[in-house]
């Protein structure tokens, strides 16, 4: 158990005796509303578990009507995507002088941004892929020999892998763009990592152990995230003790270069030589029975009940 957070649930119970109400806000209008009702139904039953008086919120297009009408002391946000993800949710429930758990507005709207957390990462020294921003009228056969001849497609600013698919030929170039571009007016061409995958949590302050990800599916996907019973998850992760804790560290200083707190989750990628890079910072993770996060958490010693408890903990403390 890290030094720091609480493994015992009556001594959780105990930091939380009085705190509320508490708003989760869950749904949302994102394209991945899906995931966070998931996300906020788990939330809701764990903080109730411990005793905490909750207030579930479904947000919708009346976001300030709700939460005035509610008056929580505090909110847990389960927005993944959109407004709950990008700063703006957190820039109200500022401007209400809610306390939230998580990342502030201004963190959480560079981490939503892959490409500006390219550029910020570039200009530290930190690794991230080779990428091109894409346009219409490109010539996708350019780009593609630019960066090796394979990339990711993604748009800069969804999460949970939607709108995402891999090219190796310009048709499938501009087909993966415009799939992208549904979702996205900045999309992002990354080249190709075929290396292993991986996923660290940060909570408190502290990096909890790394799960390497396995899927027979082309890449991490959608379906492979929540939907599909055969990925798997490595906890430990396989990496040399030396190895891992480098991982530890990259993520940690992604993490902290945006100016995240409170917990999150950095997914970080190897190309064919073992080489480490960042892939992005999910503020609001997913907290679904597929989610890495619990997984995580589980193996540093933290059951489900507590980890949502701790994260509010923390951001009651910040």
């Amino acid at each position: 158990m890290k030094q720091g957070l609480i493994n015992d649930k009556e001594q959780m119970r105990k930091a939380l005796a009085g705190v509320g109400p508490v708003a989760v806000l869950y749904g949302g209008l994102s394209a991945e509303r899906d995931v966070s009702l998931q996300s906020g139904a788990a939330i809701i039953d764990g903080l109730k578990s411990l005793g905490v008086d909750v207030l579930p919120i479904d947000i919708n297009e009346q976001a300030v009507a709700q939460l005035e009408s509610a008056k929580p002391a505090h909110a847990f946000i389960a927005l993944h995507g959109g407004a709950g993800e990008d700063g703006r949710m957190q820039a109200l429930l500022e401007y209400l002088q809610i306390p939230y758990t998580g990342s502030a507005a201004n963190a959480c709207a560079h981490a939503m941004d892959k490409r500006r957390c390219k550029f910020l990462w570039r200009g530290m020294g930190l690794p991230s892929a080779d990428f091109a921003l894409l346009q219409a009228d490109d010539n996708w056969a350019e780009v593609l020999a630019s960066l090796g001849g394979k990339v990711m497609v993604k748009p800069a600013t969804e999460g949970s892998s939607i709108g995402m698919s891999p090219a190796s030929s310009a048709a499938q170039l501009e087909q993966a763009y415009q799939l992208a571009a549904q979702y996205d007016q900045d999309v992002i061409a990354e080249r190709l990592l075929e290396g292993a995958e991986y996923t660290v949590a940060v909570l408190a302050g502290e990096v909890l152990p790394p799960i390497k990800l396995e899927t027979d599916n082309t890449f991490y996907d959608y379906d492979a995230k929540y939907i599909a019973d055969d990925t798997r998850y490595l906890c430990p992760c396989g990496l040399p003790a030396e190895q891992e804790q480098a991982l530890k560290d990259l993520a940690k200083q992604a993490f902290d270069s945006l100016g995240c707190q409170g917990w999150g989750r950095v997914d970080v990628m190897a190309d064919s030589s073992g080489d480490l890079y960042l892939l992005e910072v999910n503020t609001v993770p997913g907290m679904t029975s597929h989610s890495l996060v619990p997984m995580a958490a589980a193996a540093a010693g933290l059951d489900f009940e507590l980890l949502v408890g701790q994260i509010l903990l923390d951001s009651i403390k910040k």
